[in-house]
């Protein structure tokens, strides 16, 4: 069997920056284990697969190294991408068959603007179990930590400064703890997504860093479904004054990413969030199993 592939780096305009992502076209029938291997194969984060769907446009299935997942922003980015890179779907709206529901996407050339399903405010974790989740203490941390999701669950984290953030390293054992008071276990893993308040440039508004545990890359260089998750936190909170704002990250990796982002809805009442990017498509060829 033959599938065509794209590398697409999301949420940047430019090769090598944002966070890359392999896309398998007509690849969603493939088993877990082959695209399990895949992902591995590649180092990246995440891939995606591509099929029919009969309730949306086109069906998308998400996968890490470690298992399959229902959303990822910065793979929807990407397949969108790859998908107009191929003529396979023209400039304006479209909708994607998730496991986590139908996501509305828009979609100009390279830019893309995907809408997250309405926030789930979850737990309130320990902020000194979550801080050593980093390597740093309760002090750290400006807000009462909460788990979010906007399609993927992640405990939002609101440091004080940059230099913090800058600092935060991933620890294995505090993981494992801090996974045990929210009682997650197994592969369903929910890290911290690190942010603060200010940007990596002037441009930004926000600045973030997701650590990942093993098997996946020790961090991630952009996270669209964390991005998302962050808003409708920061939104809800009363810890912005904006529901549009710009966020940054993988500036300290190198890969320099940032999103628009707009929050719909009222503090109490969030409807959802559009988050988007650009893409670069750095390179196209065949997957041979």
């Amino acid at each position: 069997m033959s599938f065509d592939v794209d590398w697409v780096d999301a949420f940047t305009d430019r090769a090598f920056g944002g966070n890359g992502c392999a896309v398998v076209h007509g690849g969603a029938g493939l088993d877990d284990a082959t695209c399990m291997a895949f992902v591995r194969e590649t180092s990246l984060v995440e891939c995606t697969f591509t099929g029919p769907s009969d309730v949306a446009d086109i069906r998308i299935r998400y996968f890490l190294a470690s298992r399959e997942i229902p959303f990822a922003g910065h793979p929807t980015v990407a397949t969108v991408a790859a998908l107009r890179h191929r003529n396979l779907i023209t400039d304006g709206a479209l909708t994607l068959e998730t496991n986590a529901g139908i996501v509305p996407v828009e979609v100009d050339g390279m830019s893309i603007r995907m809408t997250q399903v309405a926030p789930t405010f979850g737990a309130h974790p320990d902020p000194a179990l979550v801080a050593a989740v980093g390597g740093l203490t309760a002090d750290a941390i400006i807000h009462p930590p909460r788990v979010v999701s906007t399609g993927l669950p992640f405990t939002i984290t609101v440091l004080k400064d940059r230099a913090t953030l800058e600092r935060a390293t991933f620890n294995m054992d505090a993981f494992q703890t801090y996974l045990g008071a929210l009682g997650v276990h197994g592969t369903d893993v929910m890290e911290p997504f690190w942010c603060t308040l200010e940007g990596a440039t002037k441009a930004g508004d926000t600045f973030a860093r997701l650590l990942m545990a093993p098997p996946s890359p020790a961090e991630d260089p952009f996270t669209g479904s964390a991005t998302g998750a962050m808003a409708a936190y920061l939104w809800s909170e009363g810890l912005i004054d904006s529901p549009d704002f710009t966020a940054e990250q993988g500036h300290g990796l190198g890969r320099p990413g940032q999103a628009r982002v707009a929050i719909e809805g009222a503090r109490d009442a969030i409807t959802g969030v559009v988050v988007e990017g650009q893409a670069h498509i750095l390179m196209s060829g065949q997957l041979h199993l």
